[in-house]
């Protein structure tokens, strides 16, 4: 007996699979009547009686025009000569359309409209000319089950997005008839990376769907009044959010407040680099000994670009590696002192800001803030750039000061600069600090090995603070590359930690335990779960989206940022 509780799962058909399916069933629908009334009209007008298999494979025989077998001879009545020809016709009618709508598709690169690929959309999201690697914001909400479509004027690009399997279509977010494709009239909102034609396509959102929620990305943020005054409910800036925490990265070498979440109770997390000079450069994570001076907990480690949770207990800490600690506010304020570099002598409290377009203006302000010395560097002589020239040269990076500044933070819009300099700054000042911003996520990786101490990437910035925005997603920084969530642990009842498989299946570490008792920062493996815990997990961006699929569970109220 099926129990009641069962039902067959949903599933959504492209259009395009719709007409296929539609097309097939009525195929068979049609072959069927055939044979049904051949078999029928050769008894009566013929009076030959013969099974409905041998009638069917008359039918097939025919409409395939491989031939008509031992049936030839049975006809003789007019009625039948006319059934045998209107078969004859209807199968090349027929084979025309399987051309057409199946193999010609499937074996061909002919053009193919992408609308008939669309799911039904209900509740999604409409994204409109996305600048910034627009897979990286997909998988983002794909991975989070936000449905989405995206509207792009690139012909080409929407093809080959379309075809590695996301929901886009061609076509202009300035025409109402685009969102009307994109059944603007069911979606939860809009976003919109339109750059000038951001208003414009704002503007065609109202005349179309005057109630749903439109956001706009805009690297420019004096744009932010002009932009909500259009129609747009919300502005959200990248660039700026991007050099802003590049900034608050530098500034706190420089003995700013610490950067952290809170757990609950006294329990912390901060996600500290470690700077050049630091004494635990060089040293195996298993004999850096940190718990013991310090009091926190190293719960994983970014290394050479790769994360670790936990980390590898023989992995050797190096100046590119950032660690991910737990512990009270004091404990992480020790690590933090252990972390940072040890400054000579003749170094100075000065950060040098590379570039001053929105990146390295939101950088600027950040620094002059807390009082720290600053000097601006950019290729063109812009308002509040001191020093004006070739940035990857030894020469002006000297003049800037570099030989005994503490930080310098690029904010560089082309990737292969930001790199030159980065090599340059690190040759001259082998313990100055290098951040750095990069335009293609996959930079991170060669900035790290340019001897960058950090890195953001503008899509993954980007893709996060959209991903918050649309679902009030909790993460330990709207711009960093680790997350946090917390979650119950129902699903793990009566299973010990050990056992849950949360790491082994997702990627994703118990870093804190709340129960009645209160929260927990050391996790015992072998203790079972009654299910009424709740579990602090971390894990980066793809770990923690596969835990939420592969469990099926609902992130409960997160940890709140600290500043």
């Amino acid at each position: 007996m099926i129990p009641s509780s069962w039902s067959l799962p949903e599933v959504e058909y492209s259009r395009r699979n719709r007409l296929i399916i539609y097309y097939l069933a009525g195929l068979v629908v049609l072959v069927l009547c055939y044979t049904a009334t051949y078999n029928a009209l050769l008894a009566r007008l013929e009076g030959v009686e013969q099974s409905f298999f041998a009638s069917f494979e008359f039918v097939v025989q025919t409409m395939t025009t491989t031939g008509y077998g031992q049936d030839a001879g049975y006809w003789s009545h007019p009625l039948m000569f006319l059934f045998v020809a209107a078969t004859q016709i209807s199968g090349i009618a027929l084979g025309f359309f399987t051309l057409r709508l199946i193999i010609i598709p499937l074996f061909t690169v002919a053009e193919v409209n992408l609308d008939d690929r669309l799911t039904r959309k209900r509740d999604h999201v409409v994204i409109c000319e996305y600048r910034r690697d627009s897979a990286v914001l997909l998988d983002e909400l794909r991975e989070l089950d936000i449905e989405y479509v995206l509207i792009s004027s690139d012909r080409d690009e929407a093809k080959s997005l379309s075809d590695a399997g996301y929901a886009v279509i061609h076509g202009s977010p300035q025409d109402a008839s685009a969102f009307e494709r994109a059944s603007i009239g069911t979606a939860r909102a809009v976003v919109t990376d339109a750059g000038s034609a951001n208003v414009n396509t704002i503007l065609t959102v109202r005349s179309v769907n005057d109630d749903v929620e439109i956001i706009a990305l805009s690297d420019d943020s004096d744009m932010r009044d002009v932009l909500g005054d259009a129609g747009a409910d919300s502005v959200l800036s990248p660039h700026g959010l991007l050099g802003r925490r590049l900034a608050e990265k530098a500034v706190s070498s420089f003995g700013a407040e610490l950067d952290t979440v809170e757990l609950g109770g006294d329990l912390e997390v901060a996600e500290l680099p470690v700077l050049h000079g630091s004494p635990l450069i060089g040293t195996r994570i298993r004999d850096s000994r940190i718990r013991e001076a310090t009091g926190a907990n190293i719960v994983g480690a970014w290394i050479d670009g790769e994360l670790q949770l936990p980390p590898d207990p023989d992995a050797v800490i190096r100046d590119n590696t950032v660690l991910l600690v737990s512990g009270g506010h004091e404990a992480l304020e020790r690590f933090s002192d252990v972390t940072r570099q040890t400054r000579g002598l003749g170094m100075h409290d000065r950060i040098i800001v590379v570039g001053q377009g929105e990146v390295g203006q939101a950088a600027a302000e950040v620094v002059a803030e807390a009082g720290i010395d600053l000097v601006t560097v950019d290729t063109e002589d812009r308002e509040r750039v001191d020093i004006v020239g070739d940035v990857g040269s030894k020469e002006l990076l000297r003049e800037a000061g570099i030989d005994d500044a503490g930080a310098i933070l690029i904010g560089l819009a082309d990737d292969s600069q930001s790199l030159l300099t980065a090599v340059v700054a690190r040759s001259l000042n082998p313990d100055i600090e290098v951040l750095i911003r990069v335009n293609d996520t996959d930079a991170t990786r060669k900035a790290l090995s340019a001897g960058a101490d950090y890195v953001l990437s503008v899509p993954r910035v980007s893709a996060r603070m959209l991903a918050k925005e649309l679902r009030g997603e909790d993460v330990l920084a709207a711009a960093n590359q680790i997350r946090l969530i917390r979650v119950p642990a129902a699903p793990f009842a009566g299973s010990t930690i050990a056992a849950s498989g949360i790491f082994e299946q997702s990627g994703c570490r118990i870093i804190a335990l709340e129960d009645d008792d209160g929260l927990e920062s050391t996790i015992d493996p072998q203790r079972t779960l009654t299910g009424d815990e709740r579990l602090t997990l971390a894990g980066p961006d793809e770990a923690v989206r596969q835990f939420l699929k592969r469990f099926d569970v609902s992130p409960v109220d997160a940890p709140t940022e600290q500043r």
